[in-house]
């Protein structure tokens, strides 16, 4: 594909200045929690993480990418206040929260531009 891209063309795939970023979650729950509570956890997770930030997860229990509930990228204080949930939660054995990177090609570095 050409590297010399319109804007339009550049907006419609999500890249160079109109890249948007997100990160990624790894989650292990404990051993001995429940499938009831599981759930409860994933619904306040929802609730209070996601909702409460402007974002949204797409993925497993146990992995996901989270990103904007809208067009644009997740900032820094966002992806922060989401760790701080999930790791002072006593349900996660592990929590793995992956810097910023790029929410359509995560292979891709970040540019200046986003």
């Amino acid at each position: 594909m050409a590297t010399n891209r319109s804007r339009r063309l550049r907006k419609k795939l999500c890249v160079d200045e109109f890249q948007e970023l997100g990160f990624e979650l790894n989650l292990e729950f404990k051993d001995d929690l429940e499938v009831e509570d599981v759930d409860n956890f994933l619904d306040q997770f929802l609730t209070e993480a996601m909702d409460a930030n402007g974002l949204d997860y797409v993925g497993t229990e146990g992995f996901g990418i989270v990103c904007l509930d809208e067009r644009g990228s997740v900032s820094e204080e966002q992806r922060a206040s989401v760790e701080a949930w999930l790791k002072g939660r006593s349900e996660l054995a592990v929590v793995e929260v992956s810097p910023l990177q790029d929410a359509w090609y995560p292979e891709k570095p970040i540019s200046p531009a986003a």
